[in-house]
Protein backbone atom coordinates (compact mmCIF):
# COMPACT_ATOMS: atom_id res chain seq x y z
CA UNK A 1 0.00 0.00 0.00
CA UNK A 2 1.15 3.45 -0.79
CA UNK A 3 1.98 5.88 1.91
CA UNK A 4 -0.66 8.40 2.89
CA UNK A 5 0.36 12.04 2.64
CA UNK A 6 1.10 13.65 5.95
CA UNK A 7 -1.90 15.05 7.70
CA UNK A 8 -2.42 18.77 7.13
CA UNK A 9 -4.21 20.99 9.55
CA UNK A 10 -7.16 23.00 8.48
CA UNK A 11 -5.09 26.17 8.77
CA UNK A 12 -2.35 24.75 6.55
CA UNK A 13 -4.82 23.48 3.97
CA UNK A 14 -6.86 26.64 3.79
CA UNK A 15 -6.56 28.64 0.63
CA UNK A 16 -6.22 32.28 1.41
CA UNK A 17 -7.65 34.79 -1.07
CA UNK A 18 -5.11 36.94 -2.89
CA UNK A 19 -4.31 40.29 -1.29
CA UNK A 20 -6.61 43.10 -2.37
CA UNK A 21 -5.32 45.45 -5.05
CA UNK A 22 -3.69 48.63 -3.79
CA UNK A 23 -6.09 51.41 -2.97
CA UNK A 24 -4.73 54.54 -4.57
CA UNK A 25 -5.84 57.85 -3.17
CA UNK A 26 -5.14 60.53 -5.74
CA UNK A 27 -6.21 63.96 -4.54
CA UNK A 28 -8.04 66.27 -6.89
CA UNK A 29 -5.94 69.05 -8.44
CA UNK A 30 -5.77 72.00 -6.11
CA UNK A 31 -7.34 75.20 -7.39
CA UNK A 32 -5.26 78.33 -6.96
CA UNK A 33 -6.58 81.44 -5.29
CA UNK A 34 -7.08 84.07 -7.99
CA UNK A 35 -5.55 87.39 -6.97
CA UNK A 36 -3.45 88.50 -9.95
CA UNK A 37 -6.31 88.91 -12.43
CA UNK A 38 -8.41 91.01 -9.98
CA UNK A 39 -5.27 93.07 -9.32
CA UNK A 40 -4.82 93.66 -13.07
CA UNK A 41 -8.49 94.62 -13.23
CA UNK A 42 -8.08 97.20 -10.46
CA UNK A 43 -4.88 98.52 -12.05
CA UNK A 44 -6.69 99.13 -15.34
CA UNK A 45 -9.54 100.94 -13.58
CA UNK A 46 -7.09 103.09 -11.61
CA UNK A 47 -5.10 103.92 -14.76
CA UNK A 48 -8.24 105.00 -16.57
CA UNK A 49 -9.29 107.27 -13.68
CA UNK A 50 -5.80 108.80 -13.64
CA UNK A 51 -5.92 109.19 -17.42
CA UNK A 52 -9.16 111.16 -17.18
CA UNK A 53 -7.68 113.25 -14.35
CA UNK A 54 -4.68 114.14 -16.51
CA UNK A 55 -6.89 114.72 -19.54
CA UNK A 56 -8.84 117.55 -17.84
CA UNK A 57 -11.05 118.32 -20.83
CA UNK A 58 -12.46 121.64 -19.46
CA UNK A 59 -8.91 123.05 -19.26
CA UNK A 60 -8.55 122.76 -23.06
CA UNK A 61 -12.13 123.13 -24.25
CA UNK A 62 -15.13 125.02 -22.95
CA UNK A 63 -17.40 123.22 -20.53
CA UNK A 64 -20.19 122.91 -23.07
CA UNK A 65 -17.98 120.91 -25.46
CA UNK A 66 -16.88 118.37 -22.84
CA UNK A 67 -19.33 115.55 -22.19
CA UNK A 68 -20.91 115.48 -18.71
CA UNK A 69 -18.66 118.31 -17.50
CA UNK A 70 -21.42 119.52 -15.19
CA UNK A 71 -21.23 116.28 -13.20
CA UNK A 72 -17.67 115.05 -13.75
CA UNK A 73 -15.65 118.27 -13.80
CA UNK A 74 -12.08 117.61 -14.92
CA UNK A 75 -12.96 113.92 -15.37
CA UNK A 76 -15.41 114.74 -18.17
CA UNK A 77 -15.02 113.12 -21.58
CA UNK A 78 -13.83 114.56 -24.87
CA UNK A 79 -16.51 115.60 -27.38
CA UNK A 80 -18.25 112.66 -29.00
CA UNK A 81 -17.00 113.62 -32.48
CA UNK A 82 -13.41 113.38 -31.19
CA UNK A 83 -13.75 110.21 -29.11
CA UNK A 84 -16.98 108.19 -29.52
CA UNK A 85 -15.82 105.70 -26.86
CA UNK A 86 -16.27 108.23 -24.01
CA UNK A 87 -12.67 108.81 -23.09
CA UNK A 88 -9.64 111.10 -23.20
CA UNK A 89 -7.87 112.91 -26.03
CA UNK A 90 -5.08 111.31 -28.04
CA UNK A 91 -2.59 113.78 -26.57
CA UNK A 92 -3.25 112.36 -23.09
CA UNK A 93 -2.87 108.76 -24.20
CA UNK A 94 0.36 109.64 -25.97
CA UNK A 95 1.68 111.36 -22.85
CA UNK A 96 0.91 108.41 -20.56
CA UNK A 97 2.41 105.62 -22.67
CA UNK A 98 0.34 104.83 -25.75
CA UNK A 99 1.97 102.86 -28.53
CA UNK A 100 3.21 105.13 -31.32
CA UNK A 101 5.67 104.26 -34.07
CA UNK A 102 7.86 107.39 -33.84
CA UNK A 103 8.23 107.18 -30.08
CA UNK A 104 8.94 103.43 -29.98
CA UNK A 105 11.26 103.16 -32.99
CA UNK A 106 12.88 106.57 -33.37
CA UNK A 107 13.13 107.53 -29.69
CA UNK A 108 13.64 103.96 -28.43
CA UNK A 109 10.84 104.22 -25.83
CA UNK A 110 10.43 100.44 -25.63
CA UNK A 111 8.56 100.68 -22.32
CA UNK A 112 5.51 101.65 -24.38
CA UNK A 113 5.22 98.01 -25.50
CA UNK A 114 3.97 97.28 -21.97
CA UNK A 115 2.50 100.56 -20.72
CA UNK A 116 -0.08 100.65 -23.53
CA UNK A 117 -1.87 97.57 -22.15
CA UNK A 118 -2.99 99.56 -19.09
CA UNK A 119 -4.45 102.44 -21.13
CA UNK A 120 -7.90 102.50 -22.74
CA UNK A 121 -9.49 104.79 -25.27
CA UNK A 122 -12.75 105.18 -23.36
CA UNK A 123 -15.33 103.76 -21.00
CA UNK A 124 -16.80 101.48 -23.67
CA UNK A 125 -13.34 100.15 -24.51
CA UNK A 126 -12.49 99.64 -20.84
CA UNK A 127 -15.71 97.81 -19.93
CA UNK A 128 -15.48 95.43 -22.89
CA UNK A 129 -11.90 94.47 -22.05
CA UNK A 130 -12.40 94.17 -18.30
CA UNK A 131 -15.46 91.96 -18.67
CA UNK A 132 -13.43 89.61 -20.88
CA UNK A 133 -10.51 89.72 -18.45
CA UNK A 134 -12.60 88.63 -15.48
CA UNK A 135 -14.55 86.03 -17.46
CA UNK A 136 -11.47 84.34 -18.94
CA UNK A 137 -8.59 85.25 -16.65
CA UNK A 138 -9.96 84.18 -13.27
CA UNK A 139 -10.79 80.69 -14.54
CA UNK A 140 -7.32 80.24 -16.02
CA UNK A 141 -5.55 81.57 -12.93
CA UNK A 142 -7.47 79.18 -10.67
CA UNK A 143 -6.39 76.23 -12.80
CA UNK A 144 -2.79 77.14 -13.62
CA UNK A 145 -1.67 79.67 -11.02
CA UNK A 146 -0.65 83.31 -11.05
CA UNK A 147 2.88 82.84 -12.41
CA UNK A 148 1.93 81.05 -15.63
CA UNK A 149 -1.08 83.26 -16.33
CA UNK A 150 0.85 86.43 -15.47
CA UNK A 151 3.65 85.45 -17.84
CA UNK A 152 1.12 84.51 -20.50
CA UNK A 153 -0.69 87.84 -20.09
CA UNK A 154 2.45 89.99 -20.34
CA UNK A 155 4.04 88.13 -23.27
CA UNK A 156 0.75 88.06 -25.20
CA UNK A 157 0.41 91.79 -24.70
CA UNK A 158 3.97 92.24 -25.96
CA UNK A 159 3.23 90.10 -29.02
CA UNK A 160 0.13 92.16 -29.78
CA UNK A 161 2.01 95.43 -29.31
CA UNK A 162 4.84 94.22 -31.52
CA UNK A 163 2.59 93.38 -34.46
CA UNK A 164 0.60 96.58 -33.89
CA UNK A 165 3.70 98.79 -34.06
CA UNK A 166 4.82 96.97 -37.21
CA UNK A 167 1.48 97.89 -38.77
CA UNK A 168 1.84 101.52 -37.71
CA UNK A 169 5.33 101.58 -39.20
CA UNK A 170 4.12 100.00 -42.44
CA UNK A 171 1.40 102.60 -42.92
CA UNK A 172 3.54 105.46 -41.58
CA UNK A 173 0.58 106.28 -39.38
CA UNK A 174 0.74 108.94 -36.68
CA UNK A 175 -2.10 107.41 -34.66
CA UNK A 176 -1.68 105.62 -31.35
CA UNK A 177 -2.71 102.19 -30.13
CA UNK A 178 -3.84 101.35 -26.60
CA UNK A 179 -5.66 98.59 -24.74
CA UNK A 180 -5.37 95.16 -23.17
CA UNK A 181 -6.92 93.32 -26.10
CA UNK A 182 -3.61 91.76 -27.16
CA UNK A 183 -3.26 90.15 -23.74
CA UNK A 184 -6.91 89.07 -23.69
CA UNK A 185 -6.67 87.48 -27.12
CA UNK A 186 -3.56 85.74 -25.84
CA UNK A 187 -5.63 84.17 -23.08
CA UNK A 188 -8.16 83.00 -25.69
CA UNK A 189 -5.39 81.53 -27.81
CA UNK A 190 -3.94 79.76 -24.78
CA UNK A 191 -7.34 78.24 -23.99
CA UNK A 192 -7.43 76.75 -27.48
CA UNK A 193 -3.91 75.29 -27.34
CA UNK A 194 -4.52 74.03 -23.79
CA UNK A 195 -7.50 72.07 -25.07
CA UNK A 196 -5.44 70.58 -27.89
CA UNK A 197 -2.35 69.63 -25.89
CA UNK A 198 -4.42 68.20 -22.99
CA UNK A 199 -6.84 66.42 -25.32
CA UNK A 200 -6.79 63.11 -23.41
CA UNK A 201 -8.23 64.50 -20.17
CA UNK A 202 -11.34 66.11 -21.65
CA UNK A 203 -14.62 64.21 -21.78
CA UNK A 204 -16.68 66.19 -24.31
CA UNK A 205 -13.80 67.05 -26.61
CA UNK A 206 -15.67 68.05 -29.75
CA UNK A 207 -18.22 70.16 -27.90
CA UNK A 208 -15.50 72.01 -26.00
CA UNK A 209 -13.49 72.60 -29.18
CA UNK A 210 -16.51 73.80 -31.17
CA UNK A 211 -17.67 76.25 -28.50
CA UNK A 212 -14.15 77.63 -28.07
CA UNK A 213 -13.67 78.09 -31.83
CA UNK A 214 -16.96 80.01 -32.01
CA UNK A 215 -15.87 82.34 -29.19
CA UNK A 216 -12.46 82.92 -30.81
CA UNK A 217 -14.03 83.52 -34.22
CA UNK A 218 -16.53 86.06 -32.90
CA UNK A 219 -13.82 87.97 -31.03
CA UNK A 220 -11.53 88.04 -34.06
CA UNK A 221 -14.41 89.26 -36.22
CA UNK A 222 -14.70 92.32 -33.99
CA UNK A 223 -11.23 93.31 -35.19
CA UNK A 224 -12.59 94.08 -38.66
CA UNK A 225 -14.81 96.87 -37.35
CA UNK A 226 -13.67 100.46 -38.01
CA UNK A 227 -11.16 101.99 -35.56
CA UNK A 228 -10.14 98.60 -34.13
CA UNK A 229 -6.51 97.47 -34.19
CA UNK A 230 -6.82 93.93 -35.49
CA UNK A 231 -3.04 93.59 -35.65
CA UNK A 232 -2.86 93.61 -31.85
CA UNK A 233 -5.62 91.00 -31.70
CA UNK A 234 -3.86 88.68 -34.14
CA UNK A 235 -0.44 89.18 -32.56
CA UNK A 236 -1.74 88.55 -29.06
CA UNK A 237 -3.77 85.53 -30.13
CA UNK A 238 -0.85 83.85 -31.92
CA UNK A 239 1.52 84.55 -29.02
CA UNK A 240 -0.92 83.14 -26.48
CA UNK A 241 -1.72 80.15 -28.69
CA UNK A 242 1.89 79.01 -28.89
CA UNK A 243 2.60 79.89 -25.26
CA UNK A 244 -0.30 77.66 -24.22
CA UNK A 245 1.56 74.61 -25.53
CA UNK A 246 4.56 75.63 -23.43
CA UNK A 247 2.98 76.80 -20.17
CA UNK A 248 -0.32 74.93 -19.85
CA UNK A 249 0.64 71.25 -20.26
CA UNK A 250 -1.13 68.84 -17.91
CA UNK A 251 -0.33 65.17 -17.11
CA UNK A 252 -2.13 62.72 -19.37
CA UNK A 253 -5.22 60.81 -18.27
CA UNK A 254 -4.34 57.88 -16.00
CA UNK A 255 -0.99 59.18 -14.82
CA UNK A 256 -0.27 58.40 -11.14
CA UNK A 257 2.48 60.17 -9.26
CA UNK A 258 4.86 57.75 -7.49
CA UNK A 259 4.22 59.36 -4.11
CA UNK A 260 0.60 58.18 -4.23
CA UNK A 261 1.55 54.48 -4.75
CA UNK A 262 1.58 52.47 -1.46
CA UNK A 263 4.96 51.03 -0.40
CA UNK A 264 5.68 47.53 -1.66
CA UNK A 265 3.67 47.80 -4.86
CA UNK A 266 5.42 47.90 -8.18
CA UNK A 267 2.96 48.70 -10.94
CA UNK A 268 3.35 49.88 -14.48
CA UNK A 269 2.82 53.62 -14.60
CA UNK A 270 1.99 55.82 -17.56
CA UNK A 271 4.43 58.53 -18.54
CA UNK A 272 3.51 61.96 -17.26
CA UNK A 273 3.06 63.52 -20.70
CA UNK A 274 2.29 62.12 -24.12
CA UNK A 275 4.82 62.35 -26.93
CA UNK A 276 2.80 64.87 -28.89
CA UNK A 277 2.77 67.24 -25.89
CA UNK A 278 6.56 67.37 -26.00
CA UNK A 279 6.40 67.83 -29.77
CA UNK A 280 3.98 70.78 -29.46
CA UNK A 281 6.16 72.32 -26.77
CA UNK A 282 9.35 72.14 -28.86
CA UNK A 283 7.74 73.43 -32.07
CA UNK A 284 5.98 76.28 -30.23
CA UNK A 285 9.19 77.41 -28.55
CA UNK A 286 10.96 77.52 -31.89
CA UNK A 287 8.11 79.47 -33.52
CA UNK A 288 7.95 81.98 -30.66
CA UNK A 289 11.69 82.64 -30.66
CA UNK A 290 11.90 82.99 -34.43
CA UNK A 291 8.72 85.08 -34.59
CA UNK A 292 9.84 87.59 -31.96
CA UNK A 293 13.31 87.78 -33.51
CA UNK A 294 11.90 88.38 -36.99
CA UNK A 295 9.49 91.11 -35.85
CA UNK A 296 12.11 92.91 -33.76
CA UNK A 297 14.58 92.74 -36.66
CA UNK A 298 11.98 94.23 -39.01
CA UNK A 299 11.25 96.95 -36.52
CA UNK A 300 14.75 98.02 -35.52
CA UNK A 301 17.22 96.54 -38.01
CA UNK A 302 15.68 97.03 -41.41
CA UNK A 303 12.67 98.56 -43.09
CA UNK A 304 9.91 95.99 -43.17
CA UNK A 305 8.51 95.29 -46.63
CA UNK A 306 5.74 92.91 -45.56
CA UNK A 307 2.08 93.65 -45.86
CA UNK A 308 -0.65 93.10 -43.27
CA UNK A 309 -3.92 93.29 -45.23
CA UNK A 310 -6.03 92.02 -42.33
CA UNK A 311 -5.19 95.02 -40.16
CA UNK A 312 -7.27 98.12 -39.56
CA UNK A 313 -6.24 100.50 -36.76
CA UNK A 314 -6.66 102.35 -33.50
CA UNK A 315 -7.76 101.24 -30.02
CA UNK A 316 -7.64 97.57 -29.10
Amino acid sequence: MGKQPPHQSDIEAARYPPPPPPNFYIPQPRLWFSWLVPLIFLANIACFIYTMYENDCPAYLNDESCLFSEYLGRFSFQPFRENPLLGPAIRTLRLLGALEEDLVVERQEVWRFFSCMFLHAGVVHLLANMFSLLFIGIRLEKEFGFFKIGLLYVLSSFGGSLLSILHLKQNRSSTVSVGASGALFGLLGAMLSELLTNWSIYANKCAALASLLIIVGLNLAVGFLPHVDNSAHVGGFLTGYFLGFVLLMRPQYGYVNRKYIPPGYDIKRKSKYKWYQYFYLFVSLVILILGFAYCLANLYVQNSAGKFPFIQSYPR
